[in-house]
């Protein structure tokens, strides 16, 4: 039976995840832990008192550094879907999930629909010169681009080096027009609205046609299938992982 503590546990995500846990043969819950007034309010408390085999983690971006580098430092495998994460802190995390052998999996996107759609985006990148990445979410997310479209941006660059072929020179007459300049001069728009979850289009264009790749979130129940992959997998490993691609 998997022990498997919760971070987050009162947010929305968290609640899924709390729910899923519990629903399934496979796993206990061995902690709910939020800052806001859980059965547990910090990582360290539950760890004094229960076995954690993995830690889920869904709070905010300002947290998830130092919970990780916890977790990781006194043997709790953890499975990351907070994004916010800086390519710094991601590195430092990588190092130290190889230097303690604790397995540790961070997933800008958990719905298996979303990681096809950004496998999909990088293979078609070998066929058009030019795309740009929308992405929509509800405006209470923070962090802006997603992690899903920085994650999207850098599979695409490593098909391909620009993105914006034959482009003439540009000049914004309102800052940030163009939205964000990512990997491989990819430009990333960032909407937030009242009304969506999670949602992405990567559009491609070459002369004479458009293609669009998307993927829209529902409901928050999509990310559990993915969220269930990456608990059975660390489990199991203890290898660090970035992007739940690489488990599918």
């Amino acid at each position: 039976m998997i022990k498997v503590a919760v971070c987050g546990a009162l947010g929305k995500m968290g609640k899924e995840v709390v729910q899923t846990v519990e629903s399934c043969p496979d796993t206990e819950l061995a902690a709910k832990i939020d800052i806001a007034g859980a059965e547990f309010r910090t990582i360290e408390e539950a760890h004094k008192s229960c076995q954690i085999d993995i830690l889920v983690d869904f709070t905010q971006p300002k947290s998830i550094f130092e919970n990780a580098k916890y977790c990781l430092n006194n043997g709790i495998k953890i499975v990351i879907g907070t994004t916010g994460l800086t390519d710094a802190q991601i590195m430092e995390l990588n190092t130290l999930s190889k230097e303690k052998n604790t397995g540790c999996l961070i997933a800008p996107n958990f719905s298996t629909g979303a990681v096809l759609m950004m496998m999909f985006a990088r293979q078609a990148s070998k066929y058009f010169d030019n795309a740009e990445i929308i992405e929509l979410h509800h405006n209470q997310k923070k962090d802006a681009p997603s992690g899903t479209a920085i994650k999207t941006a850098a599979m695409m660059a490593e098909v391909k080096e620009d993105f914006t072929n034959g482009n003439c020179p540009e000049t914004e007459t309102i800052k940030g027009a163009r939205g964000g300049n990512s990997y491989s001069n990819i430009h990333i728009h960032s909407v937030r609205m009242p009304g969506y979850i999670a949602s992405q289009e990567v559009i491609f264009g070459s002369s004479g046609q458009i293609m669009t790749i998307r993927h829209d979130s529902m409901d928050r129940k999509c990310y559990m299938q993915g969220v269930m992959l990456a608990i059975k997998h660390i489990y199991e490993n203890n290898d660090f992982i970035y992007g739940l691609d690489n488990i599918m």
